[in-house]
């Protein structure tokens, strides 16, 4: 390849720049690794090898009127908009942590077009066909959008800031180069991120998530170190919504509905991250005490008990029978990756685990080959029917392909992989740091030293996490763990023996000099917790685990499409319903709950889930009280109906029942906000 002096320059600049923000951007504590670096492990990898075989990797195949050959980023005449690169903004990573050639092999069709025909001024990506100049009109479901709609280029971006990653590719700096040249032409002056009254260009999406252009500029900084580019930083700020002066604010987040002043369910997911970009540039500590109000906002109007918010799709408030996008879910854990990153603060690494942990594994089958748009906290039918919803259409919560907007078919796919890529990070001070946990290997080069540190644990679920070091020779570098707010008696071992205790909240150092054979315990000793929830309901925690009602399940498959394979890809067979084959309309016993860690009995069950944990059969833990039926409590709109604020008085000939408590994310059908009962009076014998 004939290689030119600029990108020879800009080749140096890359191998030579260090990982973390040169000035005069202001330090972050850590740095993203390189994919390739982390391979998951047990259930992690299962994980992944399931979203493999399901829509992950046949989406090409299972909805090819978007994400097929005709789509505009395959050069073709079909969607120009954001679902192919969504797609691809999962399925890379994936392809790549899971070493997957074929998968790699897809991805890389989409890389390779946006790579090899940008245009001479520098734009990227399909431009739309006028309708006048079509031969055939763009396949049913194709979304053909303005020419300079910069949003779904954002999208790209991030693809090829991976790939980068992962390949050191000089094709994507000279792109990258002639891009960011080209947006800062742009927006200034005739295409705007957005302008309602100028047709010529710019969206309201683009506006409300140019965080994301925003990130992959400084990123490009970092490597290229051109000026420019802070130049063209401070200018998609200026025309990104104002978070932070909106959370400062506060009374965004407490409005409801699907006009203007109500946020939309994804853009606030995606916004949270964007004053923690900005703060890398301006250092304005405004910045983080907004985000932190922010999140603070979102829990106290609109927040679940699974640490999302009811938004389906604006933002519509606590009570448990709102929806949550799953959308919303994916997008949150990134920004909440990025924000764990550039703070350092362990409070984002909890809010992080949560998500993962609670809402994300719930809405996709088993399989990975159907997807819920919605999700319900009390969550009592998955069927067809209108609900309470802003967006609803009657069929947003059963599992299926396209039910609700397809955006969530093709964003899913960015959730466990960016989250298994996010497990390590590097450190400034020159080590490695365990942010987030579950079972990996991570193979890196510390201190000028190959190091591989196997993880093993099989957290969430248990409470240790064990690290065990392999090294040719013996080194000297920090090694970083992430100690959760919730765990106020962690501890740590460094071949037996025990370190300082680290405070709950905290990042825990360990500066030594590591030998091969060298072996970590970080022990998180997990308590049931209550949490008050603001529409005067409790739930149930342990450790980074939301409980939820075990309600058996009975499944059926739509019959308006049967298919007598079982192995049809789910654009052939229909969508699948679920309903309570057991009861659900429980409330808890006030006495009880004064003391939840003691009253509150956990059963483990040592053969389940070990391969894969997220369903009623795989549930590996069980937390087992005493609890009353309410026979007033019924369906009410599909949903769980709302009850009065609790506690509420014993019902007349209440009797008592054990019932089974399992993880949220094990559940389709459930109850995970609770109602409570004050029991004072003794119950009748």
């Amino acid at each position: 390849m004939l290689v030119t002096t600029a990108l020879a320059a800009l080749t140096h600049a890359a191998e030579s720049s260090p990982s973390f923000n040169r000035a005069p951007l202001k330090p972050k504590p850590y740095a993203e690794l390189s994919l390739g670096t982390i391979r998951p492990e047990g259930w992690l990898r299962e994980e992944l090898q399931r979203m493999a075989t399901g829509m992950s990797g046949h989406l090409d195949e299972w909805y090819p009127e978007v994400c097929g050959d005709r789509n505009g980023w395959l050069g073709g005449d079909g969607d120009t908009w954001e679902r192919g690169p969504y797609w691809i903004d999962g399925l890379y990573p994936l392809a790549q942590l899971l070493d997957d050639k074929p998968l790699q092999a897809k991805a890389q069709k989409w890389i390779e077009w946006t790579l090899t025909h940008q245009r001479d001024d520098g734009y990227i990506g399909p431009v739309e066909i006028p309708k006048s100049e079509r031969k055939t009109p763009p396949p049913s479901g194709a979304q053909v959008g303005n020419a300079h709609d910069w949003w779904p280029r954002m999208v790209m971006l991030k693809i090829l800031q991976q790939y980068y990653g992962a390949t050191r590719d000089p094709r994507v700096l000279v792109v990258l180069d002639k891009y960011f040249r080209y947006q800062l032409k742009m927006i200034p002056g005739d295409v705007p991120l957005h302008h309602p009254k100028n047709p010529k260009g710019g969206s309201w999406w683009a506006a409300q998530r140019g965080g994301d252009n925003l990130m992959v500029v400084l990123w490009f900084y970092n490597i290229t170190g051109h000026d420019y580019l802070l130049d063209l930083a401070n200018e998609i700020y200026q025309q990104t919504i104002p978070v932070t002066e909106w959370f400062e604010k506060g009374d965004v987040l407490q409005r409801m509905g699907p006009g203007k002043p109500a946020f939309h369910c994804v853009n606030l997911a995606q916004a949270m991250k964007t004053p923690l970009i900005r703060f890398q540039q301006d250092g304005d500590p405004r910045h983080l005490a907004a985000t932190r109000k922010g999140l603070a906002d979102i829990q106290i109007y609109q927040g679940q008990a699974h640490g999302l918010y009811g938004g389906d799709e604006h933002m519509h408030g606590p009570t448990p029978d709102r929806g949550s996008e799953l959308c919303s879910a994916v997008e949150m854990m990134f920004s909440l990756e990025k924000m764990l990153e550039i703070t350092g603060a362990a409070e984002f690494g909890d809010q992080l685990e949560k998500t993962a942990f609670n809402v994300l594994p719930t809405q996709t089958t088993d399989d990975h080959r159907r997807r819920q748009y919605f999700q319900q906290v009390n969550q009592v039918q998955v069927t067809k029917g209108t609900r309470g919803f802003f967006n609803d259409g009657g069929a947003r919560l059963v599992y299926g392909l396209l039910q609700g907007y397809p955006c969530c078919t093709c964003n899913l796919h960015q959730g466990w992989p960016k989250f298994t890529q996010h497990l390590w990070m590097a450190s400034a001070d020159g080590g490695l740091a365990a942010l987030t946990y579950a079972p990996n290997r991570l193979t890196l080069k510390v201190a000028g030293v190959n190091v591989k540190v196997r993880e093993e644990t099989f957290y969430p679920f248990d409470e240790t996490v064990r690290f065990t070091f392999e090294l040719p020779s013996a080194t000297t570098f920090p090694l970083h763990l992430r100690i959760p707010g919730w765990c106020q008696s962690a501890q740590i071992r460094v071949n037996g023996k025990a370190e300082p205790q680290p405070k709950a909240g905290s990042i825990a150092v360990i500066q030594r000099t590591w030998k091969h054979g060298d072996r970590v315990d970080l022990v998180l000793p997990m308590t049931i917790r209550k949490s008050l929830l603001n529409n005067q309901n409790v739930a149930i925690e342990r450790g980074p685990l939301l409980y939820a009602l075990r309600v058996e399940e009975s499944w059926t498959e739509e019959k308006s499409r049967p298919s007598k394979d079982p192995t049809a890809p789910p654009n052939v067979r229909g969508a699948l319903e679920c309903r309570p084959a057991s009861a659900w309309n429980y409330a808890l016993l006030d006495s009880l709950l004064k003391q939840p860690d003691q009253n509150f009995k956990l059963i483990r069950q040592p053969d389940a889930g070990k391969q894969y944990p997220w369903n009623l059969a795989g549930a590996p833990l069980e937390l087992h009280t005493t609890a009353v039926r309410l026979p007033d409590w019924k369906i009410e709109n599909n949903s769980a109906g709302l009850l009065p604020a609790s506690p509420r008085p014993m019902p007349e000939a209440a009797v008592t029942e054990t019932i089974r408590l399992i993880p949220y994310g094990c559940s389709t059908v459930r109850i995970a906000a609770f109602p409570w009962i004050n029991d004072a009076k003794p119950l009748p014998k």
